[in-house]
């Protein structure tokens, strides 16, 4: 996960509002669902010690929600009076609605409520041309067509001037599907898209995979041509959560390996808190690896003023001459850091199963000194 967005955050002092709202379960009453969440959250800010403006903000922040229908939720960071972050939530935080009031912002769950989340571009490919559709969690949208030339369909024939036209008919497939490429490696740029599939026929869809840039190579998944006009909600479901898979198996690796020491006896990995802390004082994260559930992400840590005065213990922090200092989660620390060293994360929740994860469920790969 870019986590380039967060910046805002650490721009400021704390303390700080996190206010998870969900929104999955509104229907008709949406507006007395939003108002009795506003009220609740606004409570539960005051009773963690929150000032009086800043569970105002909040709570007209979250009645303005029905003016705007997410589909699955908002996170709100607040400060000091002002909402200053609201990204939107690709899937429902677990337990419901909730807040929290801490010198550091809860960013931790967005790894897996928004951050691994691929916005898909589905090309329905054939001989006529390939229609471009976007899908995300937020839902569907068509955003291109490429219409194709004439000839494009061959014949069974056998003579010469048959085998002439089938020939023509081969080169302009061949130009057609380049140019269907070319038009998906532009719209993937538009839209930022994480994830291409390709529906339509075996050889269509072939030839405009292997016409596409190399960069877009492991972006690439393939479906079946299709009976109805368009691929099923579930079908991009599945092949969605594969490619998150893939992806987080594909990091897990890299991490591993990075595990075993260089000529000079130097890792490229740190996992647990203490080793982590070291590496982003000495600004040498490149990729966090955090999963939500390990028992290191909720211990505690101490930060000072700037992003690389952490610490294991609070004394470590006085003898680097920090003066002022505040209790804080392990998770959103570093990732304040990682923020700051412009690394990214990455949630483990989808191989919480697999073995040899990060000891403690955090880990880094390093940037090499």
């Amino acid at each position: 996960m870019d986590l380039a967005f967060l910046h805002p955050l650490y721009e400021q002092p704390g303390p700080w509002a996190s206010v998870y709202v969900d929104t999955s379960r509104h229907a008709e009453d949406t507006a007395h669902q939003l108002e009795l969440t506003a009220r609740a959250m606004g409570r539960e800010l005051a009773r963690q010690g929150a000032d009086e403006a800043t569970c105002r903000a909040v709570e007209e922040a979250v009645r303005e929600l029905r003016h705007v229908p997410d589909p699955q939720g908002r996170v709100l960071f607040a400060r000091a009076g002002t909402v200053v972050l609201d990204p939107l939530l690709a899937r429902p935080p677990r337990g419901g609605s909730r807040a929290e009031w801490a010198p550091l912002p809860h960013v931790a769950p967005l790894l897996d409520l928004a951050g691994e989340d691929p916005v898909a571009i589905v090309a329905y490919v054939d001989r006529r041309g390939a229609d471009f559709e976007l899908r995300s969690s937020l839902g569907r949208e068509d955003v291109g067509t490429v219409g194709l030339e004439w000839p494009i369909h061959g014949t069974a024939g056998a003579d010469w001037s048959e085998r002439h036209f089938q020939l023509k008919v081969e080169n302009t497939w061949e130009h057609n599907a380049a140019e269907i490429a070319d038009a998906l490696s532009v719209c993937q740029e538009e839209t930022d898209a994480d994830l291409l599939i390709l529906v339509g026929e075996e050889r269509e869809r072939r030839e405009v995979r292997e016409r596409l840039p190399k960069r877009l190579h492991d972006r690439v998944a393939e479906a079946a041509h299709c009976t109805g006009s368009r691929l099923q909600d579930e079908d991009v479901e599945l092949i969605r959560a594969e490619h998150v898979q893939r992806r987080v198996e594909s990091e897990l690796d890299r991490f591993r390996a990075a595990r075993t020491p260089d000529d000079e006896g130097r890792s490229g990995a740190a996992e647990g808190v203490s080793a982590l802390v070291e590496a982003a004082r000495e600004h040498r994260l490149e990729e966090l690896l955090i999963r939500l559930d390990g028992a290191d992400a909720h211990r505690e840590v101490w930060i000072g003023e700037d992003a690389d005065q952490l610490a294991v213990r609070r004394t470590e922090l006085k003898a680097l001459g920090e003066r002022h200092s505040w209790p804080a989660r392990a998770d959103d620390a570093l990732l304040r850091s990682a923020v700051c060293q412009d690394a990214t994360a990455l949630s483990l929740d989808p191989a919480a199963a697999g073995e040899d994860v990060p000891t403690g469920g955090l880990g880094a790969v390093l940037r090499r000194q």
